[in-house]
């Protein structure tokens, strides 16, 4: 193990993930950083909003599958309730949907539980200093995603007030007699509310529709 710095220098470091060996594995990693110490770690959001109201790390690895409370909803109240808290999302998720909802949520990191050691420790101290870090890979996927965005964007197509109320249950993933009770609809109007979104966002399916409609900034 890496002698320690004095402790008043170390970064102060929580892990919140429900899985023990990703916890164990995180911990090795930085007992073995002579600038970092792991102050606590937490296996569900319950847990994680408790420990923060005793004592809050410099730095706080943040999964996004959670259970209880997802990653996006707890990096939402953290950011809110504890904006000195730097949050690095280490997740599975290389999705482009996940990257720019939890940055959107407030986190100031995003990285793979793929990742070589050394990016995770430069992302930790990339955001101790306050700065943001996106791994290189993704930074890729968030550009091309973005380019892609704004060329549809010169095309968005224009939706009705109910188009848009169905589409935002749909993002819900309400079935159609769900999105019907709650709009006092008939389901097969809902059902031709829904073929008209797909033509209009030129979509195969629901989720192709609800992705196209986020890159539109159609629904939130």
């Amino acid at each position: 193990m890496t002698p320690k710095k004095n402790n008043a220098a170390l970064i102060r470091v929580a892990i919140a993930d429900d899985h023990p060996l990703v916890i164990n594995g995180l911990h090795h990693i930085l007992a073995n950083s002579a600038d970092m110490e792991v102050i606590a770690s937490y296996t569900n959001g319950r847990e994680l909003l408790k420990g923060l109201t005793a004592q809050q790390p410099d730095v706080l690895l943040l999964d996004i599958q959670m259970p209880g409370q997802t990653g996006d909803e707890l990096a939402e109240i953290i950011s809110a309730q504890y904006p000195t808290v730097r949050m690095l999302a280490l997740t599975n998720q290389d999705n482009v949907y996940y990257i720019k909802n939890m940055l959107r949520k407030g986190v100031h990191g995003y990285i793979l539980k793929t990742t070589r050691e050394d990016i995770l420790l430069e992302a930790i101290r990339v955001l101790y200093q306050g700065g943001q870090y996106l791994e290189a890979s993704l930074k890729e996927k968030v550009l091309q995603d973005t380019l892609q965005a704004k060329k549809q964007t010169a095309a968005t197509p224009v939706l009705s007030r109910r188009e848009k109320e169905v589409l935002q249950l749909i993002a819900q993933n309400l079935t159609s007699q769900q999105i019907a009770d709650q709009l006092f609809l008939s389901k097969r109007t809902v059902d031709n509310h829904r073929l008209s979104l797909l033509m209009k966002l030129g979509a195969k399916n629901a989720a192709a529709m609800v992705k196209t409609a986020i890159q539109l900034g159609l629904i939130g």
